[in-house]
């Protein structure tokens, strides 16, 4: 056993007051080096979120993070994006990579336990792993005396997002006469109006698991949409599950998922409630499949809405931008999905690439990026052009055009299908963390995530405007 270092005082706390490992002497602290682009990240932090309010006041969970992109050098775009995946912990944000450094870290998550005498002993690594880690939390907890109630130092969030009629918006579907909003911080689903008139919610508001009517259903941070006929499907990326609206009887129902983070498996799902899977973010649907981008095993996954036979298509698991077919390709937190005929194309998060999957033979292809430490905003010829940290794309009905939101860039950029250059659109201002897109009705319907907001971006004249949704 070592003695923790103590943090360093340059820190830049953003959404508590300031603290020291000294102050937290007396009980266990888990110090959690994250990541706000990190699917593996997120997921640890609500874990640790969940063993923090079983062991009230003998836990204290802190979140470090450590930029990979430049944008995440911002710290209020990180504190946006961590409170996107619902954390709520106390953050403190590492621009430098001092602690980083102080404390021997080399991935994300990594997770210290720091017992009530300052000794650092356990080192969590990776996405994996969390049985021991709350077997470890239960050893040293379980020496501790539970303090009394005035004494539980429960922490209160500084500086909150402002109460908004949305928040963290993300997956959009547009029709000709409808726009279906992913209301992900307020775990709700919205049709719409194009004037932004609530029609229907679907969900109470409050995250939970729950199938049924759409005032008794409930979803948990729900991002991903796609609209087939009557059915809308959900990627209820909170609760791990894939989830479909019957939108005639206004009904809830689950497909799979348990609303547990798991190791999905091939197979048919004969009850949907027996089925893992990983942080679903992003769905498509071709040819009576769903199609669901798995950012948190870092694969593409479908779904036979015929046979109800769940499969990977495609990738290792490992975060890599690697071509090839089916396992031997890999992906980089998948986090958008559009569909053309046999084609397949892939937003890659954290790889800062577009990629192209032929349906037949699940190859995969490069289109845009390089790898997931290659990122800019480089217009031009694919081989040289760049993005960063992109978060959603969408295909235009009637012309080879995909629309891309860079959200690392904060701005709206167009790919030509067939060989073309990616280019940047010429917008009034830049856009605050984009997450979701939908092309419909002359117009591109952005979620401008991180200032809770959905836009309208009218394609012949070029203006941009506010969606007055639930206002």
């Amino acid at each position: 056993m070592t003695m923790a270092p103590e943090l360093p005082r340059g820190l830049q706390w953003l959404n508590a007051p300031a603290t020291t490992l000294h102050e937290q002497r007396g009980r266990i602290v888990a110090l959690a080096f994250v990541n706000s682009a990190s699917a593996w990240c997120a997921q640890r932090l609500n874990d640790l979120a969940v063993l923090q309010a079983r062991y009230l006041g003998r836990l204290q969970a802190l979140a470090i993070h450590v930029p990979r992109f430049d944008s995440e050098r911002d710290p209020q775009q990180a504190l946006k994006r961590l409170r996107r995946h619902g954390n709520a912990l106390p953050l403190a944000h590492d621009a430098d990579w001092v602690a980083w450094q102080r404390y021997g870290v080399d991935a994300w998550p990594t997770v210290l336990l720091i017992d009530g005498e300052g000794q650092v002993r356990h080192r969590a690594v990776g996405a994996d792993g969390l049985q021991e880690l709350e077997r470890q939390i239960a050893r040293l907890c379980d020496g501790l005396h539970a303090p009394p109630d005035d004494d539980l130092r429960s922490f209160r969030e500084i500086h909150p997002e402002p109460r908004m009629p949305l928040c963290f918006p993300t997956g959009l579907v547009a029709t000709p006469d409808r726009l279906f909003v992913a209301d992900s911080g307020h775990h709700r689903v919205l049709e719409c109006n194009h004037q932004g008139r609530v029609i229907r919610q679907f969900g109470m508001g409050t995250a939970d698991f729950a199938d049924g009517e759409l005032n008794h259903a409930a979803f948990r941070r729900p991002q991903g949409l796609a609209l087939v006929r009557e059915s809308l499907y959900v990627a209820d990326t909170g609760n791990h599950a894939l989830r479909r609206i019957n939108l005639p009887t206004s009904t809830v129902d689950t497909l799979c998922g348990n609303g547990r983070a798991g190791e999905p498996t091939d197979g048919v799902v004969d009850v949907a409630r027996n089925v893992a899977l990983n942080q679903p973010q992003a769905l498509v649907v071709n040819n009576n499949q769903i199609f669901m981008a798995m950012a948190g095993d870092n694969r593409v996954w479908s779904y036979d809405l015929g046979t109800r036979e769940l499969r990977a298509r495609a990738g290792s698991g490992q975060l890599d931008v690697r071509d090839g077919s089916g396992p031997m390709a890999a992906f980089a937190q998948p986090a958008g999905l559009a569909a053309v005929l046999q084609t397949l194309y892939v937003c890659d998060a954290v790889g800062s690439s577009l990629r192209s999957m032929q349906l037949r033979g699940d190859t995969v292809q490069t289109l845009v990026g390089q790898n997931a430490w290659t990122f800019g905003a480089d217009d031009g010829p694919r081989e040289g052009a760049r993005l960063q940290h992109p978060q959603a794309i969408a295909l235009s009905p009637d012309s080879p055009v995909m629309w891309i939101a860079d959200s690392g860039n904060g701005s709206l950029r167009t790919l030509r299908l067939g060989g073309g250059d990616l280019t940047t659109v010429a917008l009034p201002r830049a856009l605050h963390g984009p997450a979701g897109l939908s092309v419909a009705a002359g117009a591109v319907w952005i979620a401008e995530t991180d200032a809770h907001a959905v836009l309208r971006y009218d394609i012949a004249t070029g203006e941009l405007s506010h969606v007055p949704i639930d206002e």
